[in-house]
């Protein structure tokens, strides 16, 4: 049992991002408990090291979002310089391959390279969880515990999580900050009493972003599309993949991946396998037969992971409204704050999202007038 001003519920990039913040602050009084094993949530990388230890001369290859945009999403940007993280472009020089059908070969057109460019982290994704992580308090990360239950009391909220040998915890809190998608706060935790309804709906109906999707990375010894004018970038209308492009690393080691067209609910009747099988096809067609070898192959299924997709989101219906913060009234008003990706209005869904969302969240909590009472239970 332990009692604390904060509880962040999930290790993600919003959950890091919130206890980086607090403790930049002075405030220490905080727990983030996180289902997973190691932190990172939607952030996931070939070789995840956070909380173990580097894995020398080894980049990581994103499983998960890749790409930001400092130019307009300047708060991310912001945290990557003081985070002193070395950034590249993503490389779009070439012709864009299109596959309009299975019965016309790949046409070539000119490609397009984005402006304000996309840029990626040197190391991968998993670079900014790691920082994250080793500028906070790492005894404050519990993993392997899911919470399941919050309960109210008349001075603290009970979190109640359970680790996956059945084992029950309980953490209390003045505040939860929920580091997760609004969908899956409210079919895996219960709250007592219970949210507003019209709260729970707008939870309920919010997609959450890359649930439903899946990448394959093929890994090469050279980038050899680049020899023949290619950018890396496909459009299919044929599958399995239907977006394309340039994984390769800053060091140089070459990678391509895609996002798999193939709706969730079909992909769960095909094994990893075939998948992989299907997607070196497809590539041999778009980049020719160096393309039938990767050194090494690699597919994730978000779908699949209980901490990130419910059943309802194995569609994307399309529409990203944003949810309430928190309920604006009752018991849980003002003591239940979301601070993931979909809760942010202006960039809903994306890694910029996340440190949005948990600006907003983390200025609702931590109001002026309750400063100083915050720093009589720092520790």
């Amino acid at each position: 049992m332990q009692n604390v001003r904060i509880a962040i519920v999930g290790a993600g990039l919003a959950g890091l991002y919130a206890a980086y913040s607090l403790e930049k602050k002075g405030i220490k009084d905080y727990v983030i408990l996180e289902a997973r094993e190691i932190p990172g949530g939607r952030i996931a990388s070939t070789i995840p090291s956070a909380g173990k230890p580097d894995v020398p001369g080894v980049e990581g290859f994103d499983l998960g979002p890749a790409w930001f945009w400092p130019a307009f999403q300047t708060d991310m940007g912001r945290l990557v310089d003081e985070l002193e993280l070395d950034t590249f472009q993503q490389f779009e020089i070439g012709d864009t391959l299109l596959e309009r059908s299975a019965n016309q070969a790949p046409q070539r057109t000119r490609g397009y390279v984005n402006s304000p460019p996309s840029m990626r982290i040197a190391g991968g994704m998993y670079s900014l969880i790691d920082a994250l992580y080793g500028r906070i308090d790492s005894a404050r990360v519990v993993t392997g515990q899911a919470v399941r239950h919050l309960r109210m009391s008349e001075s603290h909220i009970e979190l109640v999580s359970e680790n996956s040998s059945g084992e029950i915890f309980s953490h209390f809190a003045e505040h939860v900050l929920l580091a997760m998608p609004p969908r899956l706060v409210e079919s895996q935790l219960t709250f007592s009493p219970g949210l507003p309804n019209e709260l729970a709906r707008q939870w309920r109906e919010t997609d959450t972003w890359m649930a439903p999707h899946a990448k394959y990375i093929a890994v090469f010894d050279r980038p050899f599309w680049r020899d023949q004018g290619l950018s890396g970038e496909a459009r299919s209308a044929v599958g399995p993949m239907v977006e394309i492009h340039d994984a390769s690393t800053a060091d140089g080691k070459a990678a391509v991946f895609g996002f798999l067209g193939v709706p969730a609910d079909v992909r769960s009747r095909v094994s990893d396998k075939e998948l992989m099988t299907a997607c070196r096809e497809q590539f041999v067609r778009l980049f020719g037969a160096q393309a039938a070898t990767p050194e090494a192959e690699f597919v994730k299924d978000w779908a699949k992971e209980a901490y990130t997709a419910t059943a309802a989101d194995q569609r994307a219906s399309g529409d990203h409204p944003v949810p309430a913060l928190s309920p604006s009234s009752g018991v849980w008003g003002q003591r239940v704050t979301g601070i993931g990706s979909e809760w942010s209005r202006e960039f809903t869904g994306y890694l910029a999202g996340a440190i949005d969302a948990t600006n907003r969240g983390l200025a609702s909590v931590l109001k002026p007038q309750s400063d100083t009472a915050s720093f009589n239970n720092q520790t």
